[in-house]
C-alpha cells in the first residue's frame, strides 16, 4: 500500500502543471519588482523618517500651545532626542505636559514669558475691531430691550474701557524698511 501511494504521488507530480507564485510574468514582473523596489527604498524611508520627525516635536507643539515656561528646554531636548534616536522623547513628553509647580514656585508664573508681553501692534488692532463689533452689537440688542442683567452689566464695562483700548502709532520711518 506504501508503494502504491509513493507511486501515485510521483505520477501526480509530474502530471501537474507547475506552480505560479505571481499573478505577472516576463516584464511585467520586472517592471513590478522594480516599482515595488523604488518604493521600499526611497519612498517608505522618507515617509517613516518623517513620521519619526513629527512624533518627536509633538511635545514641543504642546508646550507652545500650553505656554509652557521651559518651552526652550522641551524644545532642546526634541532635538536631542531626534539624534540620539528617541531616548529623550519621554522626558519632553512628560515636561510637556506637566504642570510646572517647582518653576512657579522659584519665579512666581507658570507661563513663558512671552505670555506676559503686551500684545503687539496688530494685535490691539484686532481687539479694539473686537470690542467695537460686540459693542455694537450690545447697543443694538438694547435699543430692542432684549439686554439680560448680564449683558447690561458687560455692556456697562465695555463702554468703560473703550476710551483704554489704543492702538500705538507707527512711527515715520517703522515701515520703510
Amino acid at each position: 500500500m506504501a508503494v502504491a501511494s509513493r507511486w501515485l504521488a510521483a505520477i501526480a507530480s509530474i502530471a501537474a502543471p507547475a506552480a505560479q507564485a505571481s499573478f505577472l510574468a516576463g516584464e511585467a514582473l520586472d517592471k513590478a519588482a522594480d516599482i515595488i523596489t523604488i518604493v521600499v527604498l526611497i519612498v517608505v524611508p522618507i515617509v517613516v523618517i518623517g513620521g519619526f520627525w513629527y512624533v518627536h516635536i509633538l511635545p514641543e507643539k504642546v508646550a507652545e500651545a500650553r505656554q509652557h515656561p521651559q518651552k526652550e528646554v522641551i524644545n532642546v531636548i526634541c532635538l536631542l532626542s531626534l539624534v540620539f534616536g528617541g531616548l529623550l522623547w519621554p522626558i519632553a513628553w512628560i515636561m510637556a505636559y506637566s504642570k510646572p509647580v517647582i518653576y512657579k514656585i522659584a519665579y512666581g508664573k507658570d507661563k513663558h514669558d512671552d505670555y506676559y508681553e503686551p500684545p503687539d501692534e496688530k494685535d490691539a488692532t484686532v481687539l479694539r475691531d473686537d470690542v467695537a463689533r460686540l459693542r455694537a452689537e450690545l447697543d443694538s440688542l438694547a435699543e430692542r430691550g432684549q439686554l439680560p442683567d448680564e449683558l447690561r452689566e458687560m455692556h456697562a464695562r465695555l463702554t468703560a474701557i473703550q476710551g483704554l483700548v489704543r492702538v500705538p502709532k507707527a512711527s515715520a520711518g517703522e515701515g520703510a524698511g
